[in-house]
């Protein structure tokens, strides 16, 4: 050791082997997450897709620049999640952070840029900036948005880098108002990130475009109170309206069959197509008012009105399949607010106060389900409860619930505008966690199975090509929900259709549309992307008081302490160095001057 050090060439050996060793890192890369939730690990099915691209993507993440703490974070998770993701795909997803309108010259030219990234979907949100130290508010404009592109002349999909749930701290629902867990609710976004970005890049890559269809004939609402659906889907999939009562609908062209509040009883044969549809191997989303409760329909009355069924002649079919849908009207303390007249201002225009409303239910998931997992509350209008039942071979999964403090009105239900009158009323909401949409899985039995004679079979091959099956030969997926009114949309005098999930005079959106469009990618995908859609991060949180109270402290240890520590280190070694070899100068010199005498 003590010859290669002394040799010349020890100097060029050692500066070859680092230079081999940056190189041989640079082509060699591997990570190892230790986290216990795997924050920083991608999915299987995420990196399948990324390593099948062939074609190169671009990103565009506009939340960068002077941030406050809580977004700055969810930035830093972004640009950590799309550099593992330009590693997986050999460098074709390519990622740019920037703040779009910087080169715009002027103030209009600005708002028109953003007009056009609003309309691509980008959103915006104007921030209320709180300094503690200084004592003063500031606005801020923040774009938690990304864009991802794919090929020239296609349209880019734009990214909510936001959670579409919003969490909140316990509170008594009550007496009590909500509010939010900022640091919750980005945590959520977090884990969400990459289910979006993975299912953008999937939209825009995929071969094939799922062809989903509207089913009418039994009384379906076909006006603007279904605007929202057809727009949600038309940007997605191929939408198509069908008639039951001009024809079967055929599996191989229709990957998926919505029905959408019925108001008309379905006849035998209408159950039989979609019967037959669902054993050879469709879809289904049944969304379904089993009761006739409207909110028009009691202020037109002014005092009480009563619900009731609306003999759709669907519940045997259902219960064939798993599930029923139960003559009721669930109410829950956990809910929306409707405007209510409660007098006349001085200039005699009607004053307005928004009251809670039980019949308007918040809904939420109870478990790790991968359509509304991770989602914010869904809003439901008049739902009604639905019950499992024994189906040999399918799996049910509940998909929302009710909240803790529950109850249900039994057929026919009386619908009044204060239907909570007193303490008495409030014990009676005793229930919990009410199902009200549920998944099924499997191979699905016909109801038709040994009933029909020879004659309705023929006719059935006849005309769909297709012999009649008593039992589905592979697993098929229906969803089904008991209130309809989920995905459809409000239509205001003055503003037109407005977005499901959201009320007059409630300046919210709550997450029905994300619950429709997570279902109908559900029934139609089998990508096995809704695996990220189950991440769920724990939320580790300082102590904010002992943060201020402790600030100066740890500023010194993190930044004083480690600098006096290297020079007290210096200083020793300096020593140490003079030390050894000044005493070894000193006696050499003495050793040569005895020689000299």
């Amino acid at each position: 050791m003590q010859q290669f050090r002394n040799s010349k060439y020890s100097i060029w050996v050692l500066t070859i082997l680092v230079v081999a060793v940056v190189l041989l890192s640079s082509l060699l890369s591997y990570r190892i997450d230790l986290t216990a939730e795997k924050r920083h690990s991608v999915t299987d099915a995420t990196k399948q897709l990324l390593k099948n691209l062939d074609t190169a993507i671009t990103i565009q993440v506009f939340l960068t620049g002077d941030l406050p703490a809580d977004y700055k974070k969810l930035s830093i998770a972004t640009r950590d999640l799309l550099d593992e993701f330009r590693s997986l795909s050999s460098n074709l997803v390519r990622v740019r952070f920037e703040k779009p309108g910087e080169d715009r010259k002027t103030d209009s030219a600005k708002v028109l840029f953003y007009d056009s990234l609003a309309r691509m979907g980008v959103v915006f949100e104007q921030s209320q900036v709180v300094s503690a130290r200084e004592e003063k508010q500031t606005s801020q404009l923040i774009i938690p948005s990304a864009l991802v592109r794919f090929r020239d002349g296609q349209k880019p999909i734009a990214v909510d880098l936001r959670s579409s749930r919003k969490l909140y701290r316990q509170y008594d629902v009550v007496n009590g108002s909500a509010e939010e867990d900022v640091e919750a609710t980005r945590n959520a976004a977090e884990a969400l990130l990459e289910y979006k970005f993975a299912s953008a890049i999937d939209k825009l890559t995929r071969k094939y475009v799922p062809t989903v269809a509207y089913a009418v004939g039994n009384g379906e609402p076909i006006d603007l109170k279904v605007n929202d659906l057809g727009e949600s889907l038309r940007s997605e999939y191929r939408l198509a309206v069908f008639d039951l009562k001009k024809g079967y609908p055929d599996p191989a062209l229709i990957d998926a069959l919505m029905i959408v509040k019925p108001t008309q009883p379905f006849t035998d044969e209408d159950k039989l197509k979609i019967d037959q549809y669902v054993m050879h191997g469709g879809n289904v989303i049944w969304l379904v008012d089993k009761l006739h409760a409207e909110l028009d329909s009691l202020m037109r009355s002014q005092s009480e009105y009563t619900a009731f069924d609306r003999g759709l002649n669907i519940d045997d079919i259902l219960f064939r399949y798993g599930v029923r849908i139960n003559p009721d009207l669930v109410q829950d303390l956990n809910c929306s607010k409707i405007p209510i007249v409660i007098g006349t201002n001085p200039d005699n225009s009607p004053r307005m106060q928004r009251i809670p409303w039980p019949y308007y239910p918040f809904l939420a998931s109870r478990n790790s389900n991968p359509i509304s997992r991770n989602l914010d509350r869904v809003l439901s209008i008049f739902p009604s409860s639905i019950d499992t039942v024994k189906a040999p071979g399918i799996d049910k999964t509940v998909l929302l619930t009710t909240d803790s403090n529950s109850r249900r009105l039994s057929s026919p239900a009386i619908v009044s505008l204060n239907s909570v009158k007193g303490e008495e009323d409030l014990a009676r909401f005793n229930k919990s966690y009410l199902p009200v949409a549920v998944l099924l899985e499997g191979k699905f039995r016909s109801l038709f199975a040994s009933r029909l004679g020879q004659q309705v079979l023929d006719s059935v091959q006849r005309v769909t090509g297709k012999a009649y099956l008593p039992a589905a030969e592979k697993p098929g997926k229906q969803i089904v929900v008991s209130d309809a009114d989920i995905i459809t949309n409000t239509v205001s005098s003055t503003a037109g259709p407005l977005p499901m999930g959201t009320l007059p005079l409630e300046n919210y959106r709550f997450a029905n549309r994300e619950f429709f469009l997570n279902s109908m990618d559900y029934l139609v995908s089998d990508n096995r992307l809704f695996e990220s859609r189950n991440k769920d991060f724990v939320l580790r949180l300082l102590d904010k008081r002992k943060v201020a109270d402790q600030r100066s402290f740890w500023q010194f240890v993190n930044i004083v302490l480690p600098i006096f520590l290297l020079v007290c280190i210096g200083v020793l070694l300096q020593w140490h160095r003079r030390r050894k070899y000044g005493t070894g100068v000193n006696r050499r010199t003495d050793e040569q001057g005895a020689r000299n005498n």
